[in-house]
């Protein structure tokens, strides 16, 4: 789709050149890299890798003495995995079964079970899903073991993702407006000194939560834990989400990079340190940031990717290492790709999806920031539905053009009126380049004649319809905004309409400029009804609020269009005066 956009873009640009100088004629990655400042415990990420592919831990003994944990009580119902096979489980006790804590608050509803603490539901309260009734769900249907963790130590891995913990809150918890609130989860070792607490602290207005926790116990070793298979899908075109879903990384020397789920194959180990990783769809993040603030100075050690069978997804684990204390902390963003909100957390969390070809970014980057703000800002102030307020935002920015589009057809008027001379010195000099050039040149200065100034002030509604495409293709505001026919804006037209009209517009500014043409060029004649037609294939599989900017912006065009058509009209050629030349 960015592609085909593209090929429009750099079409519609090419008939803004060809206007303004034919008429008037024309004048002469790589996976598995070990960073030095990340040596925490690469050989640690690889035998986690490794236990993950066999499906099993290594075999030596935990490091300093300590023993592993042995099978868990008859409280507990899954083991604790020590060698190359599970412990054989102890005898389970009536009723030993997992629970289910629930977190509810203004935005979300987070369901954990006790087995492992994984994250089985994330529901985001405020964001209907397209895909199942009811809201958007982060935890993909099937995932097992999300958030839940396990250690390295040594050569020996601790699996916890089996054993029941101890919620303090078994009821759960109800946020309100207020305070944040903590759900504390423990785990005690019937056997071995070996212990695990994990707080996870909630706020009702912010979709991040802040984890600690501390490993009793063990000499100090590598947390591993669990970001999942990715998000859920929730658009009305699971294709959408498809594509969109990767796992994103911010190397701390090497910066931000994107890789898509899909081109995960076999286990891949990338070492940090990393400031944050996180998996995304289109729209909704999962991400993992180290340390309890920015300011912290933490960093996650690696990132194992798993390829699975699913369509286009892959199992994600991060590692980082434990303090000598046995302590640990990081936080977790679960929720919406509000630009806003991701970028308070630092870190350049806000580009967990960037806007725009990488080549192009820092250009488009400042435009899309600008345009979204002034059109949240007309939504929120006005008052205005979305689809008016780009309606009104189309006409605005023709009325802020005005002056520039003026300033471009007067130069195109006086650049055709200089055309007569051209062409005479063009045929004299024809075989005397030299002479020709300096001949040119001299025009250009008595007549102030210049070939581009007709068409760069024309170019510059392109940024920003380039920005928009942007908007609507990654702003969360435009997700499921309905108008007038149009039940979202960021998706395509369902009866196609607007891109039709989009297509009658640039055809009408196309002949209304083409009548007063001096010349009747038949390629140009041509373009005129091809271009309105290829467009409208273009347009029409993009956002319906893209099509409704560029149309409505197109019909604004008309009168200034009509009006500069008529003064072409007026315009006297300047009449070689060869006998004075």
């Amino acid at each position: 789709m960015e592609l085909r956009f593209l090929l429009a873009i750099v079409l519609m640009v090419a008939v803004i050149v060809i206007t303004n100088i034919v008429f008037p004629p024309e004048p002469p990655r790589p996976a598995g890299v070990v960073s030095d400042t990340a040596r925490a415990a690469p050989k640690d990420t690889a035998a986690a890798a490794r236990a993950d592919t066999l499906g099993r831990t290594p075999t030596q003994p935990a490091a300093g003495g300590v023993p592993a944990p042995a099978p868990p009580a008859p409280e507990v119902s899954g083991p604790v995995r020590t060698g190359d096979t599970a412990a054989p489980e102890a005898p389970q006790a009536p009723g030993a079964r997992s629970a289910r804590v629930e977190v509810e608050g203004p935005l979300y509803r987070f369901v954990f079970d006790t087995r492992g603490v994984a994250l089985v539901s994330g529901e985001l309260l405020g964001f209907r899903s397209f895909q199942r009734p009811g809201a958007v769900q982060l935890v993909p249907e099937g995932a097992r073991d999300v958030l839940a963790q396990r250690i390295l130590v040594g050569s020996d891995t601790i699996d916890l993702r089996g054993v029941l913990y101890e919620p303090r809150q078994p009821g759960g918890l109800v946020l309100e407006k207020g305070g944040p609130a903590t759900l504390r989860f423990t785990y005690r070792h019937p056997e071995a000194p070996f212990g695990v607490e994990l707080d996870y602290t909630f706020h009702p207005d912010s979709y991040v939560v802040a984890v600690s926790g501390r490993v009793q116990g063990l000499e100090p070793g590598v947390l591993l834990t669990e970001l999942g298979p990715g998000v859920e899908y929730n658009e009305a075109n699971r294709q959408d989400d498809v594509r969109a879903l990767a796992y994103v990384v911010n190397h701390q020397q090497r910066g931000i990079r994107s890789e898509p789920m899909g081109q995960v194959t076999g286990t891949t180990i990338e070492e940090g340190p990393f400031s944050w990783i996180a998996v995304k769809s289109k729209y909704f993040v999962m991400g993992m940031l180290a340390g309890a603030s920015p300011q912290h100075g933490a960093h996650l050690a690696g990132l194992i990717a798993r390829e699975r069978a699913d369509e286009g997804r892959a199992e994600i684990t991060v590692t980082q290492p434990l303090r000598a204390d046995g302590t640990f902390a990081y936080r977790l963003f679960l929720g919406p790709q509000d630009y806003g909100r991701m970028a308070a957390l630092g870190q350049d969390f806000e580009e967990v999806n960037p806007y725009g070809w990488r080549v192009f970014r820092p250009i488009i980057r400042p435009f899309v920031a600008i345009i979204t703000t002034v059109l949240i800002y007309m939504h929120r102030t006005l008052h205005l539905s979305y689809g008016w307020v780009l309606i009104l935002f189309g006409l605005l920015m023709r009325i802020v053009l005005w002056p520039l589009n003026q300033k471009a057809m007067r130069a195109q008027l006086k650049n055709m009126a200089v055309q007569p001379l051209l062409k005479e010195i063009q045929d004299k000099y024809k075989n005397n380049p030299e002479k020709l050039q300096q001949e040119m040149l001299k025009l250009y200065r008595e007549h102030g004649f210049n070939p581009m100034a007709g068409c760069l002030p024309m170019l510059l509604p392109w940024p920003i319809l380039i920005a928009l495409f942007f908007v609507f293709q990654n702003t969360i505001e435009f997700r499921g905004v309905g108008f007038l026919w149009l039940p979202d804006l960021s998706r395509p037209d369902p009866i196609y309409l607007l891109p039709i009209i989009l297509g009658i517009s640039m055809f009408a500014l196309q002949w209304v400029s083409m009548r007063t043409m001096p010349q009747a060029n038949p390629q140009m004649k041509m373009m005129m009804w091809l271009m309105p037609g290829f467009m409208v294939i273009i347009f029409l599989n993009l956002a319906s609020g893209l099509n409704l900017y560029y149309a409505i912006s197109n019909v604004a065009s008309l009168p200034q269009q009509y009006w500069i058509a008529k003064e072409r009209a007026k315009i006297q050629p300047l009449r070689p005066v060869t006998a004075g030349r």
